[in-house]
């Protein structure tokens, strides 16, 4: 039996006790804990904010004996006022279904309700920012000591309410009200950290509390959350080794496997990129290459937006979608923009970067995002295409891989046919895209699968170990017209020596009935 993988263990004190392994991040949480007081973190789901905070809790309790063998052990050895047991006030937010009215204030007085039987202090009939401050007083009155304050997922009851706005704003209310405490009362305050996924700007946790260092995009703690490849080398070269001789293939097959699926995640543009922990220790658990942080969540919300707001969804892979930093970090909520959630929730990630514009160039970090994004959108742009339909992606693979022309046209006629529309002024053209770029983009995952949206270039080359198809699609256009274009711009002549069957094919669609319309096939 393999060591035990921290699958889903938030608690640091029980990963320590009972033996998992540790990533060693305690170097951050010294530096952390040595440059400043308050600062807030954005990182996506499942990407070990909950474990870094309980680890930084440990430290503040002074529980020394957790951290024997870690960074932070020999680099606090000479600190004569290290290992202090501080009073801490751990705000989780997790949990908790936000969907109701009252919902948060709920969440709030039980967790205020347990400090209070702590302390001593009374809290009938008083506001929450109230015993709040009581208690902040009462812990230094009776420790000598400030408080270190730590809240984790502080945005879950608005990001639980998107759908709801008059509840969304109903629970900023309640923050702005209990949160700026920690302003007011900065001097029973030793150390303040806050995580999220996202960075909503208007609420007064960060407008109140200017001074909070918003360490998201700091080069330097890039790599806070998340597991680098030279974290990799040296935690899990044993798992990795067991997972290459499990799948047949080389340890640097297996690593650069792992590598296309789970890693890619940028936050500066200068940082290390890292893995998404929880798939690659899934990935290592299971020794398969699993869409493991997919399956915890699918982003519903997120896809009905981008279909809602005629975002066109080919920018996610052409290298056209940009952002400033601040349009990065801060998420207003009412915005018609979904970039920014897109790029916090960690379904986008910088993969390049304008010093010069201050420009961010976004896209996906990795296949398993990738793929599984552009699967939870199939079902959004296009009705009936569920497994066993005969619309499905499962069945368009195996007409293309045996040379089936007749039942590929025939799979997208009917893909078309069954497009669900919402824009009322002129969708299709949207939505004639959309669907291309839906359907071809999961076909890679099973063939070499290329789209080119710009003159000069085919619009789709698929290549299978038997076949070569060159897809040109024309929109009121005809199929003739389209298979011309393949022919006059010789798209097909880097593989005149290939030894593939090679298959010129246009396709026509009319924007009016909605319907492929036209299919003409050519053999090189």
């Amino acid at each position: 039996m393999g060591r035990k993988l921290p699958i889903g263990i938030q608690s640091f004190e029980s990963l320590r006790d009972d033996g998992y392994a540790y990533v060693d991040k305690t170097a951050y949480i010294y530096r952390l804990a040595h440059e400043g007081k308050p600062y807030f973190l954005s990182r996506p789901r499942r990407f070990g904010k909950s474990l870094l905070l309980s680890a930084i809790k440990a430290y503040w309790e002074g529980k020394k004996e957790l951290f024997s063998g870690l960074a932070i052990e020999e680099l606090e050895k000479h600190n004569p006022d290290a290992w202090k047991s501080y009073p801490v006030f751990y705000f989780d937010f997790n949990g908790v279904n936000y969907r109701h009215i009252g919902a948060l204030e709920e969440s709030l007085n039980t967790q205020l309700k347990r400090w209070e039987h702590q302390y001593g202090c009374k809290g009938e009939k008083i506001p929450l920012s109230e015993r709040f401050q009581n208690l902040l007083i009462a812990a230094k009155e009776q420790t000598g000591l400030r408080s270190v304050v730590l809240v984790d997922e502080y945005d879950k009851p608005l990001l639980d309410v998107v759908d709801k706005p008059e509840l969304q704003e109903h629970n900023k209310e309640v923050f702005k009200g209990f949160f700026s405490t920690l302003k007011s009362f900065d001097a029973y305050l030793k150390f303040v950290f806050i995580t999220g996924v996202s960075k909503f700007h208007k609420v007064s946790i960060f407008s109140d509390l200017n001074q909070l260092r918003d360490i998201s995009m700091v080069e330097n703690y890039a790599a806070l959350c998340g597991i680098t490849e030279s974290e990799i080398d040296t935690y899990f070269a044993e798992e990795i080794a067991d997972f290459a001789k499990r799948r047949k293939m080389s340890v640097q097959e297996c690593r650069k496997a792992l590598k296309q699926q789970y890693d890619g995640y940028h936050f500066h543009p200068e940082g290390e990129a890292v893995y998404n922990p929880f798939s690659l220790l899934g990935a290592l658990m299971e020794k398969d290459f699993g869409y493991y942080w997919f399956e915890t969540g699918t982003p519903s919300f997120l896809v009905k937006k981008l279909k809602d707001s005629a975002f066109d969804i080919r920018k996610f892979t052409d290298r056209t979608l940009y952002a400033s930093e601040g349009m990065l970090k801060d998420y207003t909520g009412d915005s018609l923009d979904p970039v920014p959630l897109l790029y916090q929730t960690g379904y986008l990630t910088i993969v390049d970067f304008d010093s010069i514009a201050r420009e961010y160039t976004l896209g996906f970090p990795n296949e398993e995002v990738k793929y599984g994004f552009v699967e939870c959108l199939m079902p959004e742009f296009v009705a009936d295409c569920g497994a066993g339909s005969g619309n499905d992606i499962f069945t368009l693979r195996r007409y293309i891989e045996r040379g089936d022309l007749d039942s590929v046209r025939n799979v997208l006629t009917s893909l078309f046919a069954n497009i669900t529309y919402t824009l009322e002024t002129d969708p299709f053209e949207h939505y004639f895209q959309a669907v291309i770029y839906i359907v071809f983009t999961l076909l890679g995952k099973f063939a070499l699968c290329e789209m080119h949206t710009f003159s000069g270039r085919v619009d789709c080359k698929v290549e299978t170990r038997d076949y070569i198809y060159l897809f040109e699609f024309k929109r009121d256009e005809t199929a003739e017209a389209a298979l011309r274009q393949i022919n006059s711009k010789d798209y097909a002549l880097p593989f005149v020596a290939d030894n593939r069957k090679l298959y010129k094919i246009g396709v026509s669609f009319d924007s009016t009935s909605r319907k492929l319309v036209g299919w003409k096939t050519a053999e090189a």
